[in-house]
């Protein structure tokens, strides 16, 4: 049997992630929804809560389905749950059922994003022991660049077709495109290494670092280590989505910005949220996960800290743009974490336990900001809020870091219980 080139498996990936990615673009949803249905905003916002819900839910649940069945038969599931989610959303429109839609777009559609978000991504570290960072961050940056598809040609669609159509197209088309993937993607063969890491072996160089253990997610859950990651996750997930939730209102509201300048700004975060998801997580292959991390709490507290008292608008979309990379960048680095510290025995697995922080975090974040701005009439404690956050995030990360260091001195590839953290 001939060897699957590494390159495509990656490329089949992306194409997956491409398709569930368009959940970013669900803003361009909500005007014409609100026109057609009358349906008010926070009615059409829920859908997206309740999508990310499910998202979150699913990877918990489906984990270990993923790594019995392995990422193409799981990558077609994903694809059929996400796809008769979108054409189920077309036809609740049809009716005007707000109910309807939640049920198809929200609960089935999520499943999908669930299903789709770790079968690929989990395999591509298998793939790429050498490269962990980039190969999930090239994945990832899919799921990142989504929308920017997604987005246009979801609002040309409307208007030529109508809303209900619409996601008969797009549901149909993404069947079609994640199935292509998931046609290729497979697993390496058990103890297959590329060919740079056998080179090296061969002149007694140690191209990649071996990970601190193998262990189940059974296991991996009753560590220090799952916990202080999934506590790292939830701080920069919750940051980041409480920037994107208020961006416009906020850049009107602190640096004076004009409606259709906050909106472009909104457009651009989009890019420098998938960008950071390659570039942060390439980076994280030459410093080391542990550190960018540590940099990603460092650098967003001070920015936090600072928030309140930035009146210029071009510093303000620079610091906006720079937490946006670091917040991709978090996504993109977890997988390939994940490996280093729990090896890659059922890493999906682990994968979609840990991603329940992202559905915590797309509740409390937009909650929370949203609670306070409306009984303060300010964003500033909302800003002092996340640097207390990301402070506890940064001891958290600090520490898991000097265990990493250590546990790697003293030579020991075992992780022990959860004191070990």
């Amino acid at each position: 049997m001939k060897e699957k080139n590494r390159w495509l498996i990656a490329l089949s990936a992306i194409a997956i992630h491409l398709s569930i990615g368009s959940i970013y673009a669900y803003s361009v949803f909500k005007k014409p929804f609100s026109d057609t249905y009358g349906w008010g905003s926070t009615e059409v916002a829920f859908s997206f809560t309740i999508a990310i819900f499910f998202l979150g839910l699913s990877t918990a649940i489906f984990g270990k389905f993923v790594e019995k069945r392995g990422p193409r038969i799981s990558a077609f599931v994903a694809a059929i749950f996400f796809s008769v989610g979108m054409i189920g959303a077309g036809v609740a429109l049809n009716f005007g059922s707000l109910y309807g839609f939640y049920l198809t777009y929200g609960a089935i559609g999520g499943i999908g994003l669930g299903i789709g978000y770790i079968a690929p991504v989990s395999t591509l570290v298998k793939w790429f022991p050498d490269r962990r960072g980039l190969a999930t961050g090239m994945a990832v940056f899919g799921f990142g660049a989504g929308a920017l598809i997604a987005g246009p040609l979801a609002a040309k669609l409307m208007n030529i077709v109508g809303i209900p159509t619409t996601f008969f197209i797009l549901g149909a088309s993404y069947l079609v495109l994640m199935s292509l993937g998931a046609s290729y993607i497979v697993r390496p063969q058990e103890g297959w290494k590329p060919a740079s890491i056998k080179e090296n072996q061969v002149v007694g160089k140690e191209s990649v670092k071996q990970d601190l253990s193998q262990l189940t997610a059974n296991e991996a859950v009753k560590t220090g280590r799952f916990w202080m990651l999934w506590w790292m996750m939830l701080v920069n997930i919750s940051a980041g989505i409480m920037l994107i939730s208020v961006a416009s209102p906020m850049a009107q509201e602190k640096v004076g910005m004009t409606t259709i300048a906050a909106a472009s700004m909104v457009g651009l975060m989009g890019l420098f949220n998938g960008g950071g998801r390659i570039g942060w997580a390439t980076l994280s292959d030459y410093l080391g996960r542990s550190t960018v991390y540590l940099v990603f709490f460092a650098t967003q507290l001070l920015f936090f800290l600072l928030l309140p008292y930035i009146t210029n608008v071009f510093i303000f979309q620079f610091i906006i743009f720079a937490i946006l990379t670091m917040y991709g960048g978090g996504f993109a680095l977890l997988p390939a974490f994940i490996g280093d510290l729990f090896g890659t025995k059922q890493l999906g697995a682990i994968h979609g336990y840990l991603l329940t922080a992202w559905s915590t975090a797309g509740i409390v974040g937009p909650m929370v900001v949203a609670y306070i701005r409306e009984t303060t009439q300010s964003y500033n404690t909302t800003f002092y809020i996340f640097a207390a956050l990301l402070a506890s995030a940064l001891i958290v990360s600090y520490i898991m870091r000097t265990g990493i260091k250590r546990q790697r001195a003293e030579g020991n590839n075992k992780l022990t219980p959860a004191t070990s953290s």
